[in-house]
């Protein structure tokens, strides 16, 4: 079975809906327990595409500390769209490396987009249809169907088909393994899992107060209290009390809110509209208060690849208490803003044209990755029609870092790959950034693939093929590297791809068994006179220092004498601590908590003799 190519004359939705009669015996057969149907193949008549592109990648971990786990949500890299609160998009696990890679898909006549995974690995989904968006659960390694529950119909208002996000394009999976979600019945659910496996509602909150007639729920998620917090396309932002189940909101002035937004541990809740960028925290009564408004440049046009007139990223937050977005000028901006409640100076921190003027948009959120980002270009995707018949989009990906100083962003790196609408992710242990590529033919072929580009250098590594036609074509759905075993996830208009390498590549320490790190410390020692003795204890200030066979893999090391700490984000893991000046040879202990790329810790500590200046 196979998508049919059809004329530029039907719409995608046409063709689509055209193909569901077709297909109906194969969508039953994913009922709960059954092996997957493939997505089918398109209809090419030109040269087949090579299945593989380049060479195996070498890993090549990039070290860079990691969100703190919020402890109401899945753990990182399981709970929800972007990877955690922070918005990242940064895996700590790796991604496929290219080695005799194998593709898996199931067909479900929808995209599933939005992945978490539960605390036994399995996959729970929501795929959105034409109709209807359903909650899903898949096997991890066969993407065997498990369990489903329907959810309300979609909201066919405003028009948008495949860029309407709302009550279905975001969730995220808590730290009891529940589904929170919005539907399109203005109401907010908490669904566990049952026995069998299933799913069953838990908590349901009505939200028709808040969320008006017109209006559609958009995303929702917890801040570090357990509050509720959720946005709609309108621009209302609301709370609710899981207690109380009261819910508080507030109307925006801006027209709309077309993306998820962040939380972090401060309280802070980062919501992007189609004008400006807030941060709210909880009013005394538990209410949404604005604690800053930051408007930032806008064309006032919505350029195809974007879902309305304003940013098309949610917030992500970044090392050195900063929030990242794109803005809508023209040529289109990274613009990088202080974070906390209040900000010394200007709040702005830097902002960076990236891609060409009159062909620069996206609609897809940056990754993070201690002062980088990486941002792709979607100029020109009005619809699944213009990749169709071996058309595609404006390429462009590229790197921009904060400089180390704040005090402005520069540009490291420029990729001339075509991702027309894919959430790109970074894979720490790897070093490599995925995406989802789409280059022009000739020949009128839709070839789509995973391409892996090295995150220091922007050099394509290798691109494995997902599919061929209109079923592989992701319409916005991101990558999603699985936790254990290497593989990636991919939402497309058919169902969902899952590609993997033939075996799967080591987690950054696996091989290794317990990290072999050793702290040692280097002492400042003064000129020794002829007639002195040789010293045998350290002067003010001493160095400490984290290395050994294991020290690619850090992320971070808190050194610790006493009540003072220092902590140290970026190699070579090394401080000059300062010590109180203390009888001669008085003993300290300094200890190093060392924090590692798979998120083990591991203590580390030795006995330092200080002396008094003049005394050896």
């Amino acid at each position: 079975m196979r998508f049919i190519r059809s004329s530029n004359a039907a719409s995608p939705r046409a063709r689509i809906a055209g193909l569901s009669g077709a297909l109906a015996l194969a969508v039953s057969a994913q009922s709960a327990g059954a092996a997957p149907t493939p997505i089918p193949e398109g209809m090419s008549t030109g040269t087949p595409a090579p299945t593989f592109i380049g060479s195996p990648a070498v890993q090549n971990p990039v070290f860079a500390s990691r969100p703190p786990r919020h402890p109401f949500m899945a753990p990182n890299d399981r709970s929800e769209l972007h990877n955690d609160a922070y918005q990242t998009d940064a895996n700590v696990g790796p991604g496929p490396l290219g080695r005799g890679m194998e593709r898996l898909s199931t067909l479900q006549f929808a995209d599933c987009a939005s992945i978490t995974f539960d605390r036994h690995g399995r996959l729970v989904a929501i795929c959105v249809g034409l109709v209807r968006p359903t909650l899903m659960m898949f096997d991890p390694k066969t993407l065997d169907t498990l369990t489903s529950m329907p959810l309300p119909q979609r909201d066919p208002s405003g028009g948008k088909i495949f860029n309407d996000f709302a009550a279905g394009g975001y969730f995220y999976l808590d730290n009891r393994d529940r589904a929170v979600l919005l539907t399109n019945s203005k109401h907010l659910l908490v669904v566990k899992e049952t026995p069998g496996p299933g799913f069953a509602i838990d908590q349901d909150y009505d939200l028709s107060g808040a969320i008006k007639p017109g209006d559609k729920g958009f995303s929702a998620l917890p801040d570090w209290t357990g509050r509720l917090w959720f946005v709609t396309s309108k621009a209302v932002v609301g709370t609710i009390d899981p207690a109380s189940r009261k819910v508080r909101s507030v109307k925006l002035p801006d027209g709309d809110i077309e993306n998820s937004f962040a939380v972090d541990e401060s309280g802070g809740v980062y919501v992007v509209t189609n004008r400006a960028l807030y941060r709210f925290d909880p009013g005394a009564a538990g209410e949404p208060k604005v604690t800053w408004r930051e408007v930032y440049p806008n064309s006032g046009i919505q350029k195809p690849g974007q879902g309305d007139i304003g940013s098309g990223t949610t917030p992500t937050l970044m090392d050195n208490g900063l929030v990242a977005i794109t803005d809508n000028a023209d040529p289109m901006n990274i613009v990088v803003y202080r974070r906390g409640r209040n900000a010394t100076g200007n709040r702005l921190v830097c902002k960076q044209p990236v891609f060409e003027k009159g062909a620069s948009a996206t609609d897809n959120s940056l990754i993070a990755a201690g002062r980088a980002m990486v941002v792709e270009n979607n100029y020109g995707y009005s619809g699944p029609q213009a990749t169709e018949n071996g058309m595609t989009t404006t390429p462009g990906v590229q790197r921009v870092d904060v400089n180390r100083a704040l005090d402005g962003c520069h540009t490291v790196w420029k990729s001339n790959e075509t991702s027309p609408t894919v959430v790109p992710k970074l894979s720490l242990a790897n070093g490599l950034v995925y995406l989802y590529t789409k280059d022009a033919s000739s020949d009128g072929s839709d070839d789509w693939y995973l391409t892996a580009v090295d995150f220091r250098t922007g050099r394509t590594v290798f691109k494995r093929l997902a599919g061929e036609g209109l079923g592989f074509n992701n319409n916005y759905a991101p990558i999603t590297i699985g936790p254990d075993n290497g593989s990636v996830y991919l939402g497309t208009l058919g169902g969902m791809v899952l590609l993997r390498d033939a075996v799967p590549p080591p987690r950054p320490s696996s091989a290794r068994g317990k990290p072999r790190l050793r702290l040692s410390l280097t002492y400042r020692r003064p000129r020794r006179r002829d007639d002195e003795r040789p010293r045998r204890c350290a002067l003010n200030p001493v160095k400490a220092k984290v290395g050994g066979a294991d020290a690619r893999l850090l992320t971070q090391v808190d050194f610790r004498v006493g009540s003072h700490t220092w902590r140290v984000r970026h190699a070579p893991f090394a401080r000059q601590l300062s010590l109180e000046r203390g009888r001669h040879g008085r003993r300290y202990t300094v200890r190093a908590l060392a924090s590692l790329l798979d998120g083990r810790t591991l203590n580390l500590r030795h006995l330092v003799h200080v002396c008094a200046r003049g005394v050896s």
